[in-house]
């Protein structure tokens, strides 16, 4: 989760008391570390805090959780601090050992314990190689050779990052589904966490299109959530690797496929957060769009439920409630079918033609309420 703009002053800090504090993505903090350990097995101390320039000219300095060297090379690591951002490797240790190569070698990378392998194609960085991403290694890469340039040698080092216990960290994440086996990837564009911005999030389901892809999957899933993912697995008879975690995120998925074309899509939801999208919401998360209860009060009526079902869905304070009265009055299925349509009409014009699409509307318990599409 990163942001383009943040300024250093703006960093790890609540102005005034309020606000979400920023923190630092696993990039940052291994390219502190990496800068820490070449510095060390250069000249033999560790510099303690480490500075380094991030991205768009940010400069920030990080603590040392540990240190150490010997004839194989240096070591140091750093602690994550994510900020307020509720980030699965907040205080994950992330580790990197720096040591000399062959002449001519540049800056080689390495995976160590915790940090995943790439296994498919299309992800950022190919089969075989560490799940570094582009971004920290560039930035890992110009800070040694920096380090380099201050002690007159050429830069040809080693550099295995490794983050303990990022194998049990990465079940919590899209890694096994995307192919990256054995731990976390290493990530971040600026360095810098938002909180709450979701921008791993929205990257997790850049990705999964982009495997799928690569892997020849023709029909790709997107969910909000475990149960309408399974409901859709189950219904469309689909691998792992064809489903997407979207969440709240429709907007982000359609955009992306629209970008990036696949034959077939499919997107599974509950009634509420469907609702939402019929309406036009882009973001389903509930402090970013809500449930538009008399447009579903009005579906209602056009389906020609009775004036007095009409006035309990207008005062119903859920989506849930809508459809419990609808279902009573013998038109629930009738309300998820147009819901759905709505969902397809909407989602279709932001693909713009770019994949078959179909709807599938799923109860809390994982039942099809509704399926729309080819």
């Amino acid at each position: 989760m990163t942001d383009d703009s943040v300024h250093e002053d703006q960093t790890n800090s609540r102005p005034n008391g309020a606000g979400l504090r920023r923190g630092w993505t696993t990039g940052a903090c291994a390219t502190a570390a990496a800068k820490a350990a070449y510095e060390a097995l250069l000249g033999g101390r560790f510099p303690d805090p480490v500075a380094i320039r991030l991205p768009r000219g940010l400069r920030a300095e990080f603590p040392l959780a540990e240190s150490s060297l010997d004839e194989r090379g240096a070591t140091a690591a750093v602690i994550k601090d994510a900020g307020d951002d509720p980030d699965v490797t907040h205080g994950a240790k992330v580790v990197c050992t720096v040591a000399p190569g062959p002449a001519g070698s540049g800056v080689r990378f390495a995976a160590g314990p915790g940090v995943g392998t790439v296994t498919l194609p299309g992800l950022p960085v190919p089969p075989g190689e560490p799940a570094i991403n582009p971004k920290p290694r560039e930035m890992i890469s110009a800070a040694l050779e920096e380090v380099a340039g201050d002690h007159g040698v050429e830069c040809d080092v080693r550099v295995t990052v490794s983050i303990p216990g990022g194998d049990v960290l990465a079940e919590k994440t899209a890694n096994p589904r995307l192919g990256i086996v054995g731990g976390l990837s290493v990530l971040g564009t600026t360095g810098v966490v938002i909180p709450y911005s979701c921008a791993s999030w929205v990257h997790s389901i850049h990705r999964a299109v982009d495997v799928a892809r690569a892997t020849g999957i023709t029909h790709v899933a997107a969910a909000t959530g475990r149960t309408s993912e399974a409901a859709v697995q189950t219904f469309h008879d689909l691998g792992e690797r064809a489903l997407i975690d979207m969440g709240d995120f429709a907007g982000a998925t359609l955009k992306y496929v629209r970008a990036h074309p696949v034959p077939r899509l499919t997107l599974a939801g509950g009634f509420g957060k469907l609702s939402k999208l019929a309406a036009g919401h882009m973001d389903l998360h509930s402090s970013r769009s809500a449930v538009d209860i008399p447009a579903l009060a009005q579906r209602l009526a056009d389906l020609g439920a009775a004036s007095a079902d009409i006035r309990a869905a207008a005062e119903s304070v859920t989506a849930g409630g809508v459809l419990e009265i609808a279902t009573n009055a013998g038109f629930g299925q009738a309300l998820c079918d147009g819901v759905a349509r709505g969902a397809r009409e909407v989602s279709m014009a932001s693909l713009g033609g770019a994949a078959d699409l179909d709807i599938l509307i799923v109860a809390r318990d994982g039942r099809v309420l509704a399926h729309v599409g080819p």
